[in-house]
């Protein structure tokens, strides 16, 4: 049989970078990542073997430095890495975002000014929308930012920033209200500013203080952090695409592809817990045989094997519709929110085929099964999702009476 999560009418070059890819998870990062993870160690030599494959370029275009591959391939990329250790395709998520919204809306002199560097690596991107008190309700933001001659002047605070102390480069959004009287809807009053800082904690730039890690119950190695801004200058030629008052659109846009993404490390996450679950059951046995033998252990194996099928086989034609220029909100809703529950549902399938051994942290298992919850919140929760696609579901569907 053929390894699940196949992808048919792909061309000789993404077949060689997802074969690169695979065995790059296989050799450097399976081996490795359970140990990383907890000790909470942030993983600088596997991001630096990403460098040198050259990853950090995969969807800036040739003419700034990269490899101008598609979503799909930086997708089934992701796949690939989440499936050896989610935090590293945390890192990747994050920096694409950036570039991809640098790429589709930046002017000409950001795009020259900043792709060439995040396509060699050199400047790692991270994003932000999130704040303390405001959860699911990006409407809800209170940071500012305050014109001042040529510059911004910015002030509150971010929350679940992604890379927040290894990045160099932060793309957040924020409200301006310039140019928008009171009473404007509150997405047409949002900025997004592309901040570049030193990478590490504590005060980074005058005005901008990353504070230390977020202590977290998975998705370690990784840095989350919070984003604190008081008396922030930005030049004005920093705002992403020069003009304000478009940055929530901006980052919609940006999360789409973020959710095609948290669709793929759920893939992969379900994937390797699959392989788990799968080899484990042929070790291990009881009443004589080994446990696989059992009719109840092979109707969670056949469950497991169509849930990573279907979450993929989604996952894939989100990222196809994306790359086709179409509208993909829909398609990318039900990926993330199928491939996130599915992850969870694989994972815990995993971890009840391994027993009481799943409890101990010497089974990979037991990092999985801390790891898959927070696809069910990132890019969006699962209730966010639903209301997405309910809508879109109306909109297609509308009746005519």
């Amino acid at each position: 049989m053929a390894r699940l999560a196949q992808t048919a009418g792909l061309t000789d070059v993404q077949q060689e970078i997802l074969s690169t890819v695979r065995d790059f998870v296989d050799k450097e990062i399976i081996p490795v990542a359970t140990g990383l993870e907890h000790r909470d160690e942030y993983p600088q030599a596997i991001v630096d073997g990403l460098k040198e494959l050259g990853l950090f370029g995969l969807m800036i275009p040739e003419e700034y430095g990269g490899l101008g591959e598609s979503l799909l391939t930086y997708a089934l990329c992701v796949e690939e890495i989440a499936r050896g250790w989610m935090s590293v395709s945390g890192i990747i998520n994050t920096h694409f975002i950036v570039a991809y919204m640098l790429k589709q809306h930046g002017t000409q002199e950001q795009k020259d000014h900043y792709l060439p560097r995040m396509a060699a690596g050199e400047i790692r991107g991270a994003f932000s929308m999130s704040e303390p008190g405001l959860g699911s309700d990006v409407s809800a933001i209170t940071s500012k930012a305050v014109r001042d001659g040529d510059e911004f002047v910015l002030n509150g605070q971010k929350m679940w920033l992604t890379n927040g102390g290894t990045s160099s480069l932060v793309a957040v959004l924020v409200r301006s209200d310039e140019g928008h009287p009171e009473g404007t809807a509150p997405h047409k009053s949002m900025t997004t500013f592309l901040v570049e800082k030193e990478p590490g904690f504590g005060e980074v730039r005058p005005g901008l203080t990353i504070p230390g890690k977020i202590d977290k119950m998975g998705y370690k190695g990784v840095d989350t952090t919070e984003l604190i801004m008081d008396g922030l200058r930005i030049p004005a030629d920093r705002v992403l695409g020069g003009v304000t008052g478009r940055g929530f659109y901006q980052m919609m846009d940006g999360v789409e592809v973020g959710r095609v993404n948290v669709a793929a490390r759920g893939c992969g996450v379900a994937q390797r817990a699959f392989e788990l679950g799968v080899q484990y059951a042929q070790q291990r046995h009881t009443f004589g045989k080994p446990i696989a033998q059992h009719q109840a252990i092979q109707f969670k194996l056949a469950e497991m094997a169509t849930k990573v099928e279907a979450a993929h086989a989604m996952m894939v034609n989100a990222a196809r519709k994306k790359d086709s220029g179409e509208r993909n909100d829909l398609e990318a809703g039900m990926a993330k929110y199928l491939a996130s529950e599915y992850c969870k549902e694989v994972v815990e399938d995993a971890f009840r085929i391994h027993g009481g051994y799943g409890f101990s942290k010497e089974y990979e298992i037991e990092r999985l099964y801390r790891e898959a919850p927070m696809l069910l919140i990132g890019e969006g929760t699962a209730e966010i999702q639903k209301m997405i696609i309910g809508r879109r579901l109306l909109e297609e569907y509308r009746f005519q009476g």
